[in-house]
């Protein structure tokens, strides 16, 4: 008798483990979507496998069944297979990513740049968060505002942490809100660790800022002059910091750069270097109580208790802070 209540006991063991095995738990109708670039669907969830069809990324699909880490799904073309799960984003991350896609659509661009490496584009700043899509190298981004993070303290072994042999990372780093313009033609948004992309600042800002100890955040066209070659000359205004990422600040330097027509060369206008701001800046053309060109540009600033509109006025060459009501007049720095 026992040991018909033992056999019995193990066959029963037996009979669940292989239920479990050969009936994947299902859940039809749910929607998710190809989570990277390009994705192979695969006959079984067996070692012995053949790929049955191959799908891009943002592709919808339906999720038939699920066993362990192995999701089976089916086209929109009616092909069903097996995918993993880490390379799926479900129905709410997608729409996460679209409503981030939209807001970034209403937001001015601060610079424009490419990645540098292949990296990862996340929901939220951070290597903790949500990673919705990888990017390769040399992808062109638009850089839409920036974020100081922490750096965690113990790195995570992901795309973002490929940088074997750098020092050793700051207590904060820079993260980028970025809309990735893909090899398709069509746009992505999502957050990227600052030092993975690169700006494409014109030339020859890069040496101007270099010689002052200014890190570039972004750059701005205020107007455009005439050379004595009839050539058209952007004259521009950058925003930057001195040190190392992660600061609390946007940018805390200012400079404008305007064409010098004598010298043939930009000369620096403008400094100030006391400002705590955030972007965006707002740039505005007009026309002066005179009808000549006039130039304003505007941004946060946190530098006091109270954050306020800081606001500046150019006028040919001239640039000078607008004061505020109650505020002391501001004394203008210019350099030629």
């Amino acid at each position: 008798m026992r040991k018909l209540i033992f056999g019995s006991a193990l066959l029963l063991v037996v009979c669940v483990g292989l239920y479990v095995r050969f009936h994947h738990a299902k859940r039809g109708g749910e929607e998710a979507y190809a989570g990277n670039r390009q994705v192979t669907l695969w006959s079984t969830t067996a070692q012995v496998r053949e790929p049955v069809a191959i799908v891009n990324f943002g592709e919808r699909l339906e999720v038939l069944q699920r066993f362990q880490d192995q999701v089976n799904v089916r086209t929109t073309a009616g092909v069903a297979g097996w995918i993993n799960e880490r390379d799926l984003l479900s129905a709410d991350v997608w729409q996460k990513a679209k409503d981030l896609e939209k807001k970034a659509a209403t937001m001015p661009v601060e610079a424009r740049g490419h990645t540098k490496v292949l990296t990862n584009l996340h929901l939220d700043p951070g290597r903790e968060t949500m990673r919705v899509r990888q990017l390769g190298k040399g992808v062109p981004v638009d850089f839409l505002a920036r974020q100081a993070m922490e750096v965690p303290s113990k790195r995570a072994a992901n795309a973002d942490d490929e940088s074997a042999g750098e020092p050793p990372l700051a207590k904060r780093e820079d993260w980028w809100l970025v809309r990735a313009h893909m090899p398709d033609q069509s746009t992505f948004t999502g957050w990227i660790l600052g030092r993975f992309v690169g700006l494409d600042v014109p030339t020859p800002l890069p040496d101007y800022a270099s010689s002052a100890g200014m890190r570039i955040i972004a750059w701005f066209e205020l107007n455009r002059v005439t050379d004595d070659k009839g050539n058209p000359r952007v004259q521009y205004l950058l925003v930057g910091n001195h040190g190392p990422e992660g600061q609390p600040c946007d940018f805390t330097l200012l400079r404008v750069y305007t064409w010098g027509i004598k010298r043939a060369r930009y000369e620096t206008a403008f400094v100030e270097s006391n400002a705590c701001g955030k972007l965006p800046v707002r740039v505005v053309q007009s026309k002066d109580s005179k009808g000549g060109a006039e130039v304003t540009f505007s941004f946060e600033d946190l530098s006091s208790a109270a954050s306020r509109e800081r606001k500046y006025r150019m006028q040919q060459t001239v640039v000078r802070r607008v004061k505020e009501p109650g505020e002391t007049k501001p004394r203008a720095k210019a350099h030629h």
